[in-house]
């Protein structure tokens, strides 16, 4: 059965074909990437999909949304757009339609992918559990967070807001981010840190606290000098974020009981490298009496170039299988 599948974030909305069998995906089509900002609505931006595709679209739709799937109007957290389901098959077309979380989606894509699809960060190199709750998180535009919980021969997808929880500094220069961000937000939550935007409150911080004056830079100029090391600030600061994502993963591991953890995003992916190198591991595994604990929970990172919409088909095809 073939389906359309896409995946909307706070940036991007991104659509494939797919094919799906069995309560699984067979394959899935080049993507096609669209950026928000340039369409009103979803509606819009389908009618671009369908323009490019050339051809009719399958009746069959997958939806990955960056926002809780709440009654029938969802707003998303980082986008414009809203979504009503009920909606879908006048607007779109579609006959039969999923709507889903987007790391949600994710954690249909961790259980479905293959293991070449990960790589290993930390922890045993050994494969991600076959029974019990793999910990799904990535950073993006926001923190992503849903759990995988696995069943002799199935498997469930918990859809989270676990990016939202308080962040908990560890050492005096944490605890400047947090000062820093409570000038503008009453409450700093994880993912005021751990996400794409949250490098500028710590490029800022690590800047000030070098006596440094610093000229006003978006997180996409930060991100690339960080990566290309040609800001020792912005360098400094991606060292940190990979610290603070490090402890945010395992204190959700934590929360969740987890037997595996798995990083995910766009983000995640781009900085692999520095994060296989950097102290992520310590951060994870330093959790006081649970240290032990902790060091045996194997940590990867999906490498699959879309998750988001691999998963959005993998949750249509679970959710309408026979």
């Amino acid at each position: 059965m073939q389906l359309v599948s896409v995946d909307i974030g706070g940036t991007h909305a991104r659509f494939a074909i797919a094919e799906v069998e069995d309560g699984h995906v067979v394959s899935l089509g080049e993507p096609v990437t669209l950026k928000t900002a340039e369409h009103a609505s979803l509606q819009t931006a389908w009618q671009h999909f369908a323009t490019i595709h050339g051809e009719p679209l399958p009746k069959a739709l997958a939806i990955s949304v960056a926002s809780p799937i709440t009654g029938d109007i969802i707003r998303l957290t980082n986008n414009p757009w809203v979504i009503r389901p009920s909606l879908i098959p006048e607007r779109l077309g579609a006959d039969v339609y999923t709507v889903i979380n987007d790391f949600g989606a994710v954690g249909h894509a961790v259980a479905q992918l293959p293991a070449d699809d990960f790589v290993h960060l930390c922890g045993p190199d050994n494969a991600l559990p076959t029974e019990g709750v793999t910990t799904v998180c990535g950073p993006g535009t926001g923190l992503g967070v849903a759990q995988v919980f696995k069943t002799r021969g199935a498997y469930h997808v918990l859809p989270t807001e676990g990016g939202h929880v308080d962040y908990a500094p560890l050492d005096g220069i944490e605890d400047a981010f947090v000062k820093r961000l409570r000038r503008t937000y009453t409450r700093v939550s994880a993912e005021r840190i751990c996400s794409g935007p949250g490098i500028v409150a710590i490029y800022e911080t690590l800047a000030e606290m070098e006596g440094r004056a610093v000229p006003s830079r978006d997180d996409k100029t930060i991100w690339t000098e960080a990566i290309d090391g040609t800001d020792s600030i912005a360098l400094a600061a991606l060292d940190r974020f990979c610290l603070a994502l490090g402890a945010v993963a395992g204190d959700l591991a934590l929360a969740h009981g987890a037997k595996g953890v798995v990083i995910a995003g766009g983000l995640g992916l781009r900085i692999k490298d520095k994060l296989i190198r950097s102290g992520f591991d310590q951060r994870f595994q330093a959790k006081g009496r649970f240290q032990t604990l902790m060091a045996g929970i194997p940590v990867k990172l999906i490498t699959h170039p879309q998750p988001g919409l691999f998963g959005a088909a993998a949750a249509f095809a679970q959710e309408h299988s026979a």
